[in-house]
């Protein structure tokens, strides 16, 4: 068993007084074990002392080459009835895959010899060709003259249309002068002269174009001289790159408990994506069940936390616990945990059971509702009950969609309903214009220094890890909240946020991320620390009623 004293992890202090987990930890949704909060704070004191290998986590000062990382712990229970631990990181730390007290890689894909390295340098070669090829100096004297042949023949074309067009306007002013000054005879003769003249441009823009297409084929010519080469290199490092990746999914087989094997692609040929994403097998949770289940070991709670800075797109607080990723972690996980009692999943049972919802407004076209916490908009993949349900249900001879904008699950407070199809038009349009005006109330885990300002972070949907958000400068859509402080207690900020734009958990980014004001909303199971709730309140609405345009103004407190 020297793999097993290699990897196995006797906890320093007895752990006699502690339960042992009844069933295994779901890993999208949970709160760490007792016995997983101890491995984890052992491996942290292990990451703050060691002395083995240098990774730049960004806990004394964040700059350019800084960066977190997932670490996970997984409880085990030895052959000889031992309770201990195994340790794992997700990707590579310290720029290599194994490292004293940590699990080894499902493949190594670092190895000097193997064929992903050499595939590797292979890209690398080809890479270096293309560049140096895009510098030589006749390629972009050829770039330079095909753009400039481009833009003159451009010009050219457009400033004939111009002429057409200042001509075609003179030429109706004469026609209409002609219909009130000249005979029948002059005026035709007129008429037939200008029309040879408005023939006569068609054929020189027409002519232009001839011209202006052989001049940019032939500086075009020129140019492909050079640039095939750099095609057909680009052609092979794209067709070598998805070869290496094929061959690298073709590596990883993963185990369930009672030993059964099944390949990532196949894996991954029955989920939406049909492909796996980049990187995938190569997170915490995977390696240590993995190593579990290679060794005898039964796996009995695991735990993920974050290490260091948080990335500059998604939200990681250092030290901070996290479920595993749905992208490329359910997938596989869901293979591995086949046969194991596992504990539910709690995000399938109803959160708006035996709550209601208090109807604060209400007339003939529309309600305006206080929404409470834990309590779906609109129904979910596994859950109907919803407030379009209940609306649906209390008011079936309403003909609109009942439903004119959204709040999250976990947040409360006022919603607009619209009972006839012309309001919610009318409403939504209302939103779309920005003239329904918002005021959210929210308490921060923390002391926001500064008094008031706006936030502009662009937001997206992070596809490996749904339904988080990231802040993507590149895809992302505007997402614009003001705020200001209202109070500040117990190391607590109180706060008033007015969205500008509506984006999916924008407020909750904006809060979290750390070029927003990097403190989460309190009780924020995604972005910061599960609580008895999320303190977001949707406090206050105005709008315009559709049929009386009587500004319409409400406001519910929070309960926190």
């Amino acid at each position: 068993m020297l793999v097993q004293q290699d990897y196995f992890i006797s906890f320093k202090e007895s752990i006699d007084s502690y339960e042992l987990p009844k069933r295994f930890t779901f890993p999208f949704y949970y709160e760490p074990h007792p016995l997983c909060l101890l491995a984890c704070k052992e491996l942290q004191n292990h990451l703050e002392n060691q002395k083995d290998w240098k990774h730049n986590f960004g806990l004394n000062k964040a700059d350019e080459d800084s960066n977190g990382k997932m670490f996970g712990v997984l409880l085990v229970q030895n052959k000889e009835g031992e309770i201990g631990y195994l340790a794992a990181f997700s990707g590579k730390l310290a720029g290599a895959n194994h490292h004293s007290k940590f699990v080894p890689p499902i493949f190594d894909m670092l190895t000097e010899e193997g064929f992903f390295k050499q595939g590797q340098i292979e890209l690398s070669s080809i890479h270096e060709q293309v560049r140096a090829l895009e510098k030589k100096p006749k390629l972009v004297e050829a770039q330079k003259f095909l753009k400039a042949e481009t833009d003159q023949s451009l010009n050219n074309i457009e400033e004939q249309r111009i002429l057409i067009r200042a001509n075609r306007k003179v030429r109706k002013e004469q026609r209409l002068k002609a219909e009130k000054e000249l005979n029948t005879e002059e005026y035709h003769s007129l008429i037939e002269q200008l029309s040879k003249v408005s023939v006569r441009e068609k054929l020189q823009l027409e002519a232009l174009k001839r011209l202006a297409k052989e001049k940019i084929n032939e500086a075009q010519e020129k140019q492909d001289i050079y640039t095939s080469e750099i095609d057909y290199l680009k052609n092979k490092r794209k067709e070598l790159s998805g070869s290496l990746q094929q061959q690298l999914f073709d590596q990883y087989h993963f185990l369930d408990i009672n030993g059964n094997k099944k390949s990532l692609c196949n894996i991954f040929s029955e989920t939406p994506q049909l492909t796996p994403p980049a990187a995938a097998g190569e997170c915490a949770a995977p390696k240590l069940l993995q190593y579990a289940f290679e060794n005898q070991l039964k796996p009995l709670a695991m735990a993920e936390f974050w290490w260091g800075e948080s990335p500059k797109s998604a939200i990681r607080k250092h030290g901070q616990y996290y479920p595993a990723c749905q992208g490329k972690c359910q997938p596989i996980l869901g293979h591995m945990l086949q046969g194991m009692e596992v504990d539910e999943n709690p995000l399938l049972n109803n959160p708006a059971e035996g709550k209601s919802i208090d109807i604060i407004y209400e007339d003939e076209e529309l309600l305006v509702i206080n929404k409470p916490a834990e309590f779906l908009s609109v129904p979910g993949k596994m859950i109907q009950d919803s407030v379009y349900q209940r609306m649906k249900i209390q008011f079936p001879k309403a003909t609109g969609p009942l439903i004119v904008h959204r709040l999250d699950m976990s947040t409360s407070g006022l919603m607009l309903i619209a009972k006839t199809k012309d309001t919610h038009k009318n409403l939504q349009r209302q939103f779309i214009k920005r003239t329904v005006k918002k005021r959210y109330v929210a308490l921060l885990d923390g002391l926001v220094k500064e008094d008031e300002g706006i936030i502009d972070l662009p937001l997206r949907l992070d596809i490996d890890d749904r339904p988080r958000q990231l802040v993507c400068y590149e895809h992302g859509k505007s997402a614009r909240t003001k705020w200001e402080v209202i109070g500040r207690k117990d190391n607590q900020t109180k706060i008033h946020f007015y969205p500008i734009t509506g984006r999916t958990h924008q407020l909750r980014v904006h809060s979290a991320h750390s070029t927003g004001l990097n403190i989460p909303i309190i009780g924020d199971d995604l972005y910061g620390t599960k609580s008895n709730r999320l303190h977001l309140h949707a406090e206050s609405v105005e709008f315009e009623h559709p049929i009386s345009k009587e500004l319409l103004s409400f406001q519910v407190e929070a309960t926190f």
